[in-house]
């Protein structure tokens, strides 16, 4: 007699407080993605935007009649950032180092150094270009990836491209932004996200309202994504999660919002969330952008809250049927980490 398939159980909490593991999802889990690292609304033809992902300084040029491009934000010299993180993108003709004057072009060749007749060896421009990052564009986002051999971006995104081509294909503007830290691990807050189980409780005037009654859900799943979609006056509702620690929203009326959870510490990490649309959609920025704050500021106390829970060494309880989507990036999540969780881990 075959034994039945093995109850699913959740991650346990050392997934959320050990640093071994922490370390293990820069070597492992994160290469293994794209990220989603900006609007490509914020980076017009001509500018550099220079940002940090995972401790990583990038730096993103969009020459004119050219595509965009990453690198790392560090002038092979000396190592210095060829521009400050943190701020709007820039217009940008070179990239000056503001060390030692090495001078690039968008496309990441040297043009010139200072002094070049000078060094102690022979010099030859061409020895030392800009480290490059795998970039492409899908969708209103710029993708990077950090590794060598990162899953096909078209996987990753597979059901977005499938219940959502029409909306994802479309030019937007970027309406609105925001980003905070949250006193949490990456992964409480991405699987609250996940977690279908419980919006009606938590969220019943603000999340709950614009995803209606629990009855009309409709799941879907792949390997690498999952799907909520809720009957909406003009369509579907869409709401996707998206590996490493992404979700998207799509409204029928064609507006999207981007929410990720990169890891900053063991115990915070970012929440990220950028509001994008038409210019018919611009009126409706500012309240569009405080109702999402709003259920997100409630988020933010029940994952903060769970963070202490799991720091407490909880056993987690059992899971619902409205947390297959968290499930299945647990299982994603640890297929890749190569941990072996009862329920858990895919067969190969």
């Amino acid at each position: 007699m075959n034994p039945g398939p093995a109850a699913a159980h959740f991650l346990p909490s050392e997934a959320y407080a050990c640093a071994a593991t922490a370390r293990r999802e820069r070597e492992r889990y994160a290469p293994r993605f794209w990220h989603a690292v900006a609007p490509l609304a914020a980076l017009p033809e001509g500018h550099s935007l220079a940002l940090e992902l995972l401790e990583l300084p990038l730096l993103l040029t969009h020459a004119p009649g050219e595509g965009v491009r990453a690198f790392l934000n560090r002038c092979p010299h000396r190592g210095v950032a060829l521009q400050e993180p943190g701020g709007a993108a820039q217009p940008t003709r070179r990239l000056v180092c503001p060390y030692h004057g090495w001078t690039y072009g968008l496309d990441g060749e040297l043009r010139a150094a200072a002094r070049e007749g000078e060094f102690l060896e022979p010099f030859c421009r061409a020895d030392w270009p800009l480290q490059p990052l795998a970039c492409r564009m899908s969708g209103p986002l710029i993708w990077v990836a950090i590794g060598a051999d990162p899953l096909p971006l078209e996987q990753q995104l597979d059901l977005v491209l499938e219940e959502a081509g029409e909306a994802w294909a479309r030019p937007l503007q970027l309406l609105g932004q925001s980003s905070r830290e949250l006193a949490c691990n990456w992964k409480i807050a991405h699987d609250n996200t996940l977690d279908d189980y419980h919006v009606a409780i938590a969220h019943p005037r603000t999340l709950h309202r614009e995803q209606g009654p629990v009855r009309h859900y409709r799941h879907g799943l792949s390997r690498h994504g999952s799907l909520l979609a809720t009957p909406m006056e003009g369509g579907e509702f869409l709401t996707f999660g998206l590996a490493p620690w992404t979700h998207l929203l799509v409204w029928p009326d064609g507006r999207l919002a981007v929410i990720s959870f990169p890891p900053l510490t063991l115990e915070r990490c970012a929440m990220q969330l950028w509001l994008l649309g038409t210019a018919e959609h611009g009126p409706l920025a500012a309240d569009w952008l405080a109702s999402l704050l709003l259920f997100l500021e409630e988020d933010r106390r029940l994952v903060e809250s769970a963070q202490r829970g799991y720091r407490s060494g909880l056993a987690p309880g059992p899971p619902h049927r409205l947390e297959q989507r968290l499930l299945q990036h647990q299982r994603l999540y640890a297929a890749v980490m190569g941990l072996q969780v009862m329920g858990l881990t895919p067969e190969p």
